[in-house]
């Protein structure tokens, strides 16, 4: 490891603020979006902007079987977890691939599970109800970017996390952050 946090093999620091304020900036746009699906979903706004599709919007948050699958608006499940995907980004400086690994496992997990969401919503928007719906695939696209952004970390983090078991430590020690490669070496 250098003196500048970067995972042995890797050419730059993948926990660097300018690699995660992608994640974190598509998180709070993907919140905002789903944000303001839901004050639509529960009527406290009576239109949503729909610039291409129609009465495509309408038919996707109102008038699927998605929309009311769940007692809660999923607009508001999916603005609840972009929320959380913000606040995992969060935890740690510069070196929390090795130093907070749990924090990005977590974020890992988060941001592939909005991944997954995005591609099933794309898919039930073109194969099932054959609306479009503007924001709900704007929304979909923050998913998707953050998660391919979060990813160099997280894959970061997994190879430390191998290393760290090679070592001798348990999983969840070394998802704490507990073994001597969490720690600076020293330079002599």
């Amino acid at each position: 490891m250098t003196a500048e946090g970067v995972p042995p093999g890797w050419g730059h620091n993948p926990s660097k603020w300018s690699h995660r304020l992608p994640v974190l900036l598509l998180a709070l746009a993907g919140c905002g979006i789903a944000t303001y699906l839901t004050l639509y979903q529960v009527d406290v706004l009576q239109t949503v902007w729909e610039p291409f599709f129609g009465n495509g919007s309408t038919v996707i948050l109102r008038g699927s079987a998605i929309a009311h699958l769940l007692p809660v608006p999923d607009a508001s499940l999916g603005a609840g977890v972009y929320l959380l995907e913000a606040l995992a980004d969060l935890p740690g400086g510069e070196s929390r691939w090795r130093t907070k690994p749990w924090a990005v496992v977590l974020l890992g997990l988060i941001a592939a599970g909005l991944g997954v969401a995005a591609v099933a919503l794309i898919i039930c928007q073109a194969a099932w109800f054959h609306h479009f719906c503007t924001l709900c695939l704007a929304s979909a696209a923050c998913s998707l970017l953050g998660c391919a952004a979060a990813a160099p970390e997280v894959w970061a983090t997994v190879q430390h996390l191998r290393r760290e078991r090679e070592r001798g430590l348990s999983w969840g020690q070394a998802l704490r952050g507990a073994g001597p490669a969490t720690r600076p070496q020293a330079v002599s």
